[in-house]
């Protein structure tokens, strides 16, 4: 343990689920560097669910997606003297490994640690770092986290403290349409392109066979909203969730008993807050989640290049309901 009162600056900017996986990060820098002040640089849409995380002091609000659609010299120019001003810091640690997230790092100061040229998304982004580790970019995206975390502020972590980490969100107040006393299963619809979302017919399906229990259909868009209604038509068990902001998605995924989804933010959030969980893979594969016994996959049998994604690969529509519905039953069994 060292009582030094570091100051830290994190960037991962992008995206919901990455800065999920990424927050375990957190507990254990305070573990080695209790007296530590720590700061998190994220998109400004992620903000909350970061916002009054008990190991953070601040979460800094980045606006580059906004900067692009404006097309903003005002903004961006505020925004570059706001990352100029939040420093000084004793190791800003850029997690995410590509150029505009190499460059914000840049803005807040000097002292940037991060992934070598072999190793980061984008090989440039290592240009703008003082230091750097060799990580492989196909090892677990959750061991590149704390990896090269670890490595810049000079300790280590064994899968044991992974395994046995506290929850990284707390959930907040049940919400009410979790009220009833049966078993709820969140089921997280969508994902960030299609090819990764497991059929809505199969998901109507995955319902019926899981009857016993309340199906809750998380959404996050319009086109998710509509896939939604259509399981929920064909499945009794199975409910609409209202939409839901960052905060009540934390809430709702904390208060269920089992959380079925496609690799995306919200089911990265299940293993996050401890909650058992199956996630499904097609194009991609278990590098992007920490197994442990409450923590499943269920994978396509696709041969995966993570250095290359096919997202033409829909091979997720061959996962077999009753595997899913196997596994989920034994996890709702345990808890």
């Amino acid at each position: 343990m060292n009582k030094q009162p570091l100051r830290i600056a994190l960037v991962r900017l992008t995206a919901l689920g990455d800065i999920i996986n990424g927050a375990v990060v957190l507990q254990l820098i305070k573990k080695h560097y209790p007296n530590a002040q720590i700061e998190w640089f994220c998109e400004e849409v992620f903000a909350p669910i970061l916002q009054q995380h008990p190991d953070l002091d601040k979460v800094h609000a980045v606006p580059v997606k906004r900067i692009k659609k404006e097309k903003s010299l005002a903004l961006l120019k505020t925004t570059i003297t706001e990352l100029k001003s939040s420093g000084p810091f004793d190791k800003i640690i850029d997690m995410q490994g590509l150029i505009k997230s190499a460059v914000v790092a840049r803005f807040i100061g000097k002292n940037i640690h991060g992934f070598d040229s072999a190793s980061a998304r984008e090989s440039a982004a290592s240009w703008f770092y003082k230091t750097s580790s060799h990580i492989p970019y196909e090892n677990n995206v959750i061991r590149r986290n704390i990896d090269v975390v670890a490595e810049a502020l000079d300790f280590s972590v064994t899968d044991e403290e992974i395994l046995n980490k506290k929850p990284c969100f707390q959930p907040q107040e049940r919400p009410a349409f979790l009220a009833s006393k049966t078993k709820h299963i969140a089921m997280v619809i969508g994902a960030s392109w299609p090819s990764k979302e497991y059929p809505k017919q199969k998901f109507s399906e995955l319902c019926f066979a899981l009857e016993s229990y309340h199906c809750i259909l998380i959404w996050g868009n319009e086109r998710e909203k509509e896939y939604a209604e259509f399981i929920a038509e064909r499945a009794p068990n199975a409910t609409v969730a209202p939409k839901l902001s960052l905060a009540q998605l934390r809430a709702t995924i904390g208060h269920c008993d089992l959380i079925i989804g496609n690799d995306t933010g919200p089911t990265h959030l299940a293993w996050a807050m401890n909650r058992p969980s199956i996630t499904l893979f097609g194009p991609t594969n278990t590098r992007m989640i920490y197994e442990t016994p409450i923590n499943l996959a269920c994978e396509s049998d696709s041969k995966v290049d993570i250095n290359k994604i096919d997202k033409q690969d829909f091979s997720i529509e061959t996962i077999d309901v009753d595997e899913i519905a196997d596994k989920a039953k034994r996890l709702l069994a345990l808890n």
